[in-house]
């Protein structure tokens, strides 16, 4: 048992690698199983199809970007700072890992109903992520009532409703960033950046994007 649990975590650790180094499209069932030294048929015994080696391969972006959620968000003070360094986090992670990125939101893998037994539906892996945005809206909303620094913009939404047009904002700029339309639009021969500081610095384009989406989404920061 422990030796095929050992090869089961060798499959998705090959499908990591590639993933990373390669793009989402290098991630065939015969060059895993080649790359892990296994014949092409072995990756049978423990993902009954290919779907569920894919998603188990997703679920380990999900918990990296959840760990990396954690580190961000450790050291700030306020809900809203918190959100800031989670929203920057995501979008550092969407530039940077654009394979695996990309294979965490495939919709045919988070819809999909067939997965190995012992394991939860790769779209669960979103859930705890998600919870974390909904709890430091509420906790944002509930500290600029306090302070009396003002309200929700428009109607008063549902913290889980807030939580997901956030995300949603977040996702499209993620995407449009990745596919060149936003630089377009935004004209980033533009020197509106230092050196070497990259669209996620604090004068970057993406920065101030990500305060930008805050702003329409949450309290407004007063003074």
């Amino acid at each position: 048992m422990e030796r095929e649990n050992s090869l089961r975590e060798r499959l998705i650790d090959v499908g990591v690698d590639l993933v990373m180094t390669e793009g989402a499209a290098s991630l065939g069932l015969r060059e895993i199983a080649r790359r892990a030294g296994v014949s092409h048929g072995a990756p049978r015994r423990y993902f009954p199809t290919h779907h569920s080696l894919l998603s188990a391969i997703a679920r380990r972006g999900f918990a990296d970007l959840g760990a990396r959620f954690d580190a961000a968000t450790g050291g700030a003070a306020s809900p809203r700072c918190q959100l800031q360094a989670l929203a920057r986090t995501y979008l550092r992670y969407a530039l940077e890992h654009r394979g695996m990125f990309e294979l965490m939101f495939r919709h045919d893998l988070l819809d999909s109903e067939t997965h190995a037994a012992d394991t939860p539906r790769l779209r669960d892996s979103t859930l705890p992520l998600f919870a974390h945005i909904v709890e430091l809206v509420t906790r944002d909303r509930a500290e600029s009532a306090e302070a009396g620094s003002g309200t929700p913009h428009g109607p008063a939404r549902q913290p889980a409703v807030t939580a997901v047009a956030l995300w949603t904002n977040l996702h499209g700029i993620a995407q449009l960033w990745g596919w060149g339309s936003l630089q377009l639009v935004l004209d980033t021969s533009s020197p509106d950046a230092a050196p070497g500081e990259g669209p996620l610095g604090p004068s970057g384009q993406l920065d101030r994007l990500v305060v930008a989406v805050l702003d329409a989404h949450l309290c407004p920061v007063t003074p």
